[in-house]
């Protein structure tokens, strides 16, 4: 079906399947649902449609849509107690597409290690051999363009690329004159180049692809790849600006005990409506709106639910409970420009080039190609083997002391037993490097024709646990956000080696010579300025997980294996808030494996 204006085809007529949010991992899940012409699915989302829109489109426009409530939800988070109470905003994409239409294009796969992780903690089939199985389904890879293979010499492992997939994966136009400088000196350094990341082995330097189609140099995402190609099939109902407020249930429940989704509750041009679902609803919200909408129905924890005056419907503690969130800072590098013409998205800080640069893009040329492209993951023992093994030995004994003493309950226990045995592990990453070709987010506009290089420094796989819940029974109203940033010191302190990695980087040619840091520059030396500097200025990844985990319910869990809500019949929640544990990878290409496998999941059930 053409995309609903209207909710008159929704009213008085059941659907096999309700999917609540037209996102990465709900539009992968619809589109593969619909494969079966006898099924009727109908996605309901709160955003509108992006189709043909340029500021999705058009790569190299990196946060062009942020702050903008056309695209963007704008999620405010309570003051950080851990970061000098600041108040941080965290993106994520409104309307067709979800955050697939507003990321920053990076196609990242994690360690198979990390996947592994998610069966280890008691959830059977979640592996990386399935993992691996579903990426490729999602992806067609196109090897780099001659344009781009001229530039930089690209390579990649045929078995680790998909090739019949709906996104369009390729690696993009890109700095290289950066990335000989970056790679090279990472090289020179001792850390392993890797050929093709995609394979479940990210430890060393490399370089990206990106989701986006070189026939048009324009953005892949779930909307224009999983949706629009199947739009016109007649089961394929998809309702644009309908805000889901509420599961309903049916006032009998199955042999078991267990509550029976009948539908929902949505809100569309001001006025609640109701759908109805003959088989199941589907929550992919995303990781902030999946848990308000479970507790608005009546599940999660019993005090969260008397507090926003929701009638108790399973009690489900775990429900908005161990979120873990990607976060990153960055330090900043002047680029010697007699050494190389350095195309850098600097150029964009003159108005008339930008404009320029957009027009060319019409044709297939111009620098809004560009992509982001190195990428290194490590071991935190990379610079200081001593140091921060001592690091990693401290943080073990107060784990340890602090379950003796009952402060860490026996599920995050689980968890930690496993984030340890990551960070004794040297083959396994710890640190992320993201090179990013331009000054990012400077406070002035850089004098013309400098240029810089930023060192993107993100934390992976966070110690500290935060929480999300719905504050009111509005639901219009944002939950309430607490990462809990920098709760536990150590992550904070591999943030300060991953600083001191990067600024190991001048000893070492042909960063030496090529690179002068500005930002924060010489006089931010010792380790607590370094500290200060990383908690004012660190901002988030966009990368949020945890807030409906995977776990057996005596751990906490929201879903099982089979992504269904505990305590009911057929509600279940397909995105990247089931990940229990927080992986070395950005996360789109997870959100896909998640649809991908929820729909064949259903399928084999019903």
């Amino acid at each position: 079906m053409p995309l609903l204006k209207t909710s008159d085809e929704v009213l008085n007529k059941s659907f096999d399947y309700i999917v609540v949010g037209a996102g990465t991992a709900g539009l992968a899940l619809a589109a593969r649902l619909t494969e079966d012409e006898k099924l009727n699915v109908l996605v309901l989302e709160a955003g509108d449609s992006h189709y043909d829109d340029p500021n999705v489109d058009i790569p190299a426009q990196y946060g062009a849509t942020f702050m903008n409530p056309k695209y963007d939800w704008a999620f405010p988070t309570v003051k950080q107690k851990y970061c000098n109470d600041a108040e941080h905003v965290w993106p994520r994409g409104k309307g067709l597409g979800g955050s697939s239409a507003m990321n920053f294009f990076c196609w990242i796969k994690p360690p198979a290690e990390d996947i592994d992780a998610f069966e280890k903690l008691g959830n059977p089939g979640w592996n990386w051999k399935d993992f691996e199985k579903y990426s490729l389904k999602s992806e067609t890879f196109h090897p780099a363009v001659k344009e781009v293979a001229d530039g930089y010499p690209h390579t990649f492992v045929e078995k680790f690329r998909g090739t019949g997939g709906p996104i369009d994966v390729s690696v993009p136009i890109h700095a290289n004159t950066i990335d000989k400088i970056i790679q090279e000196t990472l090289v020179n350094k001792g850390i392993k180049k890797i050929d093709d990341p995609y394979g479940g082995n990210v430890t060393g330097t490399w370089i990206a692809s990106n989701n986006v189609d070189p026939k048009t140099w324009k953005r892949s995402y779930s909307a224009n790849a999983y949706l629009r190609p199947h739009q016109d099939r007649p089961n394929f109902y998809v309702l644009p600006n309908a805000y889901v407020a509420r599961v309903l249930w049916s006032p009998e429940k199955d042999a078991e005990g267990n509550l029976i989704a009948s539908g929902v509750e949505y809100i569309f041009e001001d006025k609640k409506q109701t759908a109805l679902a003959s088989k199941e609803v589907i929550v992919s919200a995303g990781t902030i709106k999946s848990p308000q909408i479970l507790e608005l129905s009546g599940i999660g924890r019993a005090d969260i639910l008397s507090q926003i005056n929701v009638e108790p419907k399973v009690l489900l503690p775990g429900v908005g409970e161990n979120v873990q969130e990607h976060h990153f800072a960055w330090l900043v590098y002047e680029l010697d420009t007699t050494q190389a013409n350095h195309q850098t998205l600097d150029l964009f800080f003159d108005p008339e080039y930008a404009k320029e640069s957009l027009r060319l893009h019409s044709e297939g040329k111009g620098l809004h190609r560009t992509g982001i492209t190195s990428f290194a993951f490590l071991p935190l023992t990379s610079r200081d083997p001593v140091g921060t093994g001592k690091l990693i030995e401290n943080l073990e004994k107060d784990i340890k002391e602090r379950i003796e003493r009952g402060e860490i309950p026996p599920a995050l226990a689980k968890q930690y037993e496993i984030q340890l045995d990551t960070l004794k592990n040297d083959s396994l990453p710890d640190m992320e490097l993201i090179i990013f070709p331009g000054y990012f987010m400077p406070r002035e506009v850089p004098a013309p024709g400098k240029r810089f290089v930023s060192m993107l420094i993100a934390l992976n796989h966070p110690i500290s646990r935060g929480t999300i819940h719905a504050k009111s029974d509005n639901p219009l109203d944002n939950p309430e956000i607490n990462p809990n940033y920098f709760k536990e010191n150590f992550d904070l302190k591999v943030f300060l080696e991953q600083a001191k990695f990067v600024r190991s980087l001048t000893e070492t040619e042909p960063f030496k010579s090529n690179c002068t840091e500005v930002q924060p520059g010489p006089s931010c030396a010792s380790d607590e300025q370094l500290e200060e500097y990383i908690k004012t200025g660190h901002i988030t990844t966009f990368h949020t997980v945890g807030s409906c985990s995977m776990l057996p319910l005596e751990d906490g869990g929201v879903v099982d294996p089979q992504l269904k809500v505990y305590g009911t019949k057929n509600l279940r929640v397909a995105d990247i808030s089931i990940v229990p544990l927080h992986i070395a990878a950005h996360m789109q290409t997870t959100a896909y494996v998640i649809g991908e496998k929820a729909a064949d999941i259903i399928k084999s059930v019903n």
